[in-house]
């Protein structure tokens, strides 16, 4: 489904905490999760992830297509839950389906914590996150080589559902058509999130792209702001608090 993760490659995970919740990682192929829960819940979480990638590879032999389209297919009904979220915000970012994986993942096992009766979830799949938190959290953006890598942050407000997802194409294994350090978007969805992220970084090819993709952002339904890095530019657009670390 994707390239191999290099687990190595997680060093932002030794700053991520929240206190009162309990952190654990589940990895399962090219899934690699970091929970922060109630509790620990990593055995459950670990069945849900084989569940769902098991439903969703399955789809994807029936429907080859959906793992190699870089454009959006028609929304199945039929399909599994995590497939139709992505299809669903491949639609909406106009990009391939593979484009909301990662989001979409985190954003089922978040919703299915939060089912368990844990009360707050962060969960973050290779720098897209589903938050669910009470009280608002700061989280900084990692775009690495820029100066503003891990100095520039957002506030999160307190949400019951909020997708706040990264793409980059200078960093990382997902695949991207432009070179920005870091995409970051905020969205109802984790899922849109992941691919609103991909659809604005993939305009992104030098900093004088900067306006056209901060323009961008503000024309896909469902997404509320975000932040675009590249080099020693940036850009802002929506509803995004911007902090400093």
């Amino acid at each position: 489904m994707a390239a191999p993760v290099d687990y190595r490659q997680r060093t932002y995970r030794n700053v991520m905490h929240r206190n009162g919740l309990a952190a654990f990682e589940v990895r399962h192929k090219e899934t690699d999760l970091h929970v922060q829960a109630d509790r620990d819940m990593s055995q459950q979480v670990s069945l849900w992830v084989i569940e769902i990638r098991s439903q969703l590879e399955e789809y994807i032999r029936r429907h080859p297509q959906f793992l190699t389209s870089y454009t959006p297919l028609p929304y199945d009904e039929f399909a599994p839950p995590v497939a139709r979220a992505m299809l669903n915000a491949a639609l909406t970012a106009a990009v391939g389906p593979m484009a909301a994986v990662a989001g979409a993942i985190a954003e089922e096992i978040g919703k299915r914590c939060l089912a368990a009766g844990s009360s707050e979830v962060i969960v973050e799949n290779g720098g897209d996150n589903f938050v669910s938190v009470k009280d608002g959290l700061e989280m900084a953006i990692f775009a690495g080589d820029s100066p503003f890598s891990m100095r520039i942050g957002i506030r999160i407000p307190g949400a019951t559902a909020l997708g706040v997802c990264t793409s980059s194409g200078t960093i990382g294994h997902s695949r991207s058509l432009g070179t920005a350090d870091a995409v970051t978007i905020l969205a109802g969805s984790a899922a849109l999130a992941d691919a609103a992220a991909t659809a604005v970084g993939n305009l992104v090819r030098h900093e004088r792209d900067m306006s056209v993709a901060v323009e961008h952002i503000k024309k896909i339904d469902g997404v509320s702001g975000g932040v675009i890095i590249k080099g020693r530019r940036m850009g802002v657009a929506g509803d995004v608090e911007l902090i400093k670390i």
